[in-house]
């Protein structure tokens, strides 16, 4: 038999295999045999007729076996490798899910990214010492308003917010007062899904503040954002004796109006507008059912000029029908103009509004102006701030005939003890008409966490 003087390329099939073979931790003895007939190999020439045949034979058919070898591990690690990323076998007890609830399951994690739909929550809350000169009234200890604030990204578009509110007072229950004054309730003040189109266009569903005037819409239900120990009476809320559709439930458009360094901005707003404040146990705000078919709408517009750090300007028309009880139904139109100056350590707050009730069938209208001015000035953790407010309603007003006419300042004090924690004492001087004039007095300590 005669054999044939190895080819380079079978020699360095030879080096490749040897590679291989070390990489399997092949025996040390056998490597060193082919290493080092390699290496003779390659550096002397090889005389194939003098070399020992047999031998050349052997090693030639033992690189074939090797090779064989080589493949077969490697076919064995690529089906071994997918069961490593497997998960532990389950117990016989447990059937195993399907191919289609596993598919289920993938889905829901693609749709949903906890890192991102996490909720996030705020707390704020107060007590209040308070006192006034108004008959039957005492000189009490209250707990206000503990309010959880919580918000949500639920997508990249998509956003939720919530206000729950704690606070004491009467219960009252489909109209009818439950419980006394110590009574505490719970309250949803706010529930908003917000879609983010672009900065012009975002609309958003749920239960919000109107935006009429300023006030409304900068400051909710927490007192520690305020200045003061409470919000202007023209913007008190409506289970408090308030004369504004504060909240109502329905739907909101808000954006950017292209204007340069104007700065100007719309909000338009159609929602189940308000129940009569007649009677006044009533929930004024329809949650759930609207009184009748008509719906309100508010159109709001201000401007952010760029000249004037903290400066706004704007107006906002609401027009609403009411369907009082045992009175025909009455057409409510409210203007709202303001001006503020808002920075850091200063504020000047200024607003205006007309309220016009007009009863179907009557040629009367009932106006009920009423305006606020408010200025405060920080000095390090002390500012000192002073308020003056007006209210003038007919005492034949056909939907909040006990307002009447009311005006006086307010002066205060608010220290920062933290940035969590404010502490305010504020004085009120009210003149009504038709009766004594009202002075109190209130030590408020009100906190986030």
């Amino acid at each position: 038999m005669k054999f044939s003087s190895p080819s380079p390329i079978r020699v360095m099939l030879a080096l490749k295999l040897i590679g291989r073979m070390i990489a399997w931790r092949i025996s040390p003895l056998l490597l060193g045999i082919l290493v080092n007939t390699t290496i003779l190999r390659a550096q002397q020439p090889v005389d194939v007729a003098a070399a020992d045949k047999q031998t050349l034979r052997v090693l030639l058919q033992r690189i074939d076996q090797l090779e064989a070898r080589v493949k077969q591990l490697e076919a064995a690690k690529q089906q071994a490798a997918p069961l490593s990323l497997a998960s532990p076998p389950v117990q016989a007890s447990v059937p195993p899910a399907s191919e289609t609830e596993l598919q289920a399951d993938n889905a829901v994690t693609e749709r949903m990214d906890v890192s991102k739909t996490l909720l996030r929550m705020r707390g704020f809350g107060d007590i209040t010492l308070h006192g006034d000169n108004q008959r039957h009234d005492t000189t009490a200890f209250s707990l206000g308003q503990l309010n959880l604030f919580i918000t949500s990204d639920i997508s990249e578009k998509f956003k939720f917010l919530s206000e729950i509110v704690f606070e004491g007072g009467p219960d009252n229950i489909f109209g009818e007062t439950r419980g006394e004054n110590n009574t505490f309730g719970v309250d949803v003040e706010r529930m908003v899904l917000q879609y983010s189109h672009s900065d012009f266009f975002k609309l958003a569903v749920g239960r919000y503040h109107t935006a009429i005037g300023y006030y409304n819409t900068a400051y909710h239900h927490s007192t520690w954002f305020q200045t003061t120990t409470g919000r202007p009476f023209l913007f008190q809320f409506e289970d408090r004796g308030g004369i504004l559709p504060v909240h109502t439930v329905g739907a909101s458009v808000s954006g950017l109006i292209p204007s340069g360094h104007l700065g100007l901005h719309y909000v338009a707003e159609v929602g189940n507008g308000r129940a009569s404040r007649s009677p006044i146990t009533e929930e004024p705000v329809q949650n759930v059912v609207d009184d009748q078919n008509h719906k309100a709408f508010n159109l709001a517009l201000f401007a952010r000029p760029e000249a004037v750090r903290g400066l706004q300007v704007g107006f906002s028309a609401y027009r609403d029908l009411l369907a009082p009880v045992n009175l025909p139904r009455i057409g409510e139109t409210i203007f709202a103009a303001h001006a503020v100056l808002v920075r850091s350590k200063f504020e000047w707050l200024n607003e205006a509004l007309l309220i016009r009730h007009a009863p179907n069938g009557i040629p009367r209208v009932f106006n009920t102006p009423g305006f606020y001015t408010q200025v405060s000035k920080q000095f390090g953790s002390y500012r000192p701030y002073f308020r003056y407010q007006y209210v003038n309603a007919s005492r034949t007003e056909p939907i909040f005939p006990d307002v009447g006419l009311r005006q006086g300042p307010s002066f205060g004090l608010r220290y920062d003890a933290s940035e969590t924690v404010a502490v305010k004492l504020q004085y009120d001087y009210t003149a009504l008409r038709g009766q004594p004039a009202a002075n109190a007095l209130a030590l408020q300590v009100g906190f986030t966490f």
